[in-house]
């Protein structure tokens, strides 16, 4: 039971972000980071130690995930948008187990390339808010190219790996009532916080106020390879739900 509390405390399941956010000297960014090798460390540790998860552990993590949903909502922060996708998604890894690992890898090199958005933001525009930066689709395409596809990713559109693991999770298991809770949530949660950002972000008027910046070549390599790793789990996660 000890390991088990200890996975969910790993994998977001409890949003212990609301005690890190009250701390002066850790920002979003801070936040985001520990967020992810936390999730990481989660990945790596329910591979070598047995764990059996209470329903009332995934009843807590699907709370977190409501909770982070509407923190999510709220939010036009890069930095936080990314840790709330992890404390929402913790139910997926929670409730599946084991099966959950390769879900949330493939969740986190999407947030690895939602990371580096933030923190082109931060760089050319003072912050990784992203309120009054609109219509990048149109100024800066390669921005706003890899941003549509981290977050077609993030709301579980295939073939994003994903959407595939999702799906062949959800084929492999068998339903019952919080399985249909668990599974409603996240799939609307995702869409719903991904599809915002994009409106948001993406389309609309650019900003005549705003100097727009192009992603240097260096930039640009970095999330090509980002969404090559990005198919490379979906041929991974083909395979696994053709076998």
């Amino acid at each position: 039971m000890i390991s088990d509390i200890l996975l969910l405390i790993l994998a977001a399941g409890v949003p212990y972000y609301i005690i890190l956010e009250r701390v002066a000297k850790l920002s979003s960014k801070h936040i985001f980071l520990l967020s992810g090798i936390l999730l990481l460390c989660a990945i790596i540790f329910s591979l070598f130690v047995p764990h059996e998860h209470a329903i009332s552990l995934v009843v807590v993590s699907l709370i977190s995930a409501i909770f982070s949903i509407y923190k999510a909502a709220k939010t036009t922060n890069f930095y936080k948008l990314g840790y709330y996708f992890i404390f929402v998604n913790a139910p997926f890894f929670i409730l599946f187990k084991d099966e959950g690992a390769m879900y949330s890898l493939s969740l986190l090199v999407s947030l690895i390339g939602l990371y580096l958005i933030a923190k082109f933001y931060e760089k050319n525009y003072g912050s990784a808010n992203y309120r009054h930066i609109t219509g990048i689709t149109l100024v800066t395409p390669c921005v706003g190219t890899y941003l549509t596809l981290y977050l077609i990713a993030l709301a579980l559109y295939p073939p994003f790996p994903n959407s595939i693991f999702f799906l062949s999770y959800i084929f492999n298991s068998e339903p019952n009532l919080l399985w249909y809770i668990v599974v409603t949530t996240l799939f609307f949660g995702n869409f719903f916080i991904a599809m915002r950002v994009m409106r948001k972000t993406l389309f609309g008027r650019p900003n005549s106020n705003i100097h727009y910046v192009h992603m240097t070549s260096k930039e640009k390599i970095i999330h090509f390879l980002i969404v090559i790793s990005l198919l490379i789990l979906s041929i991974l996660g083909f395979k696994e739900t053709l076998l």
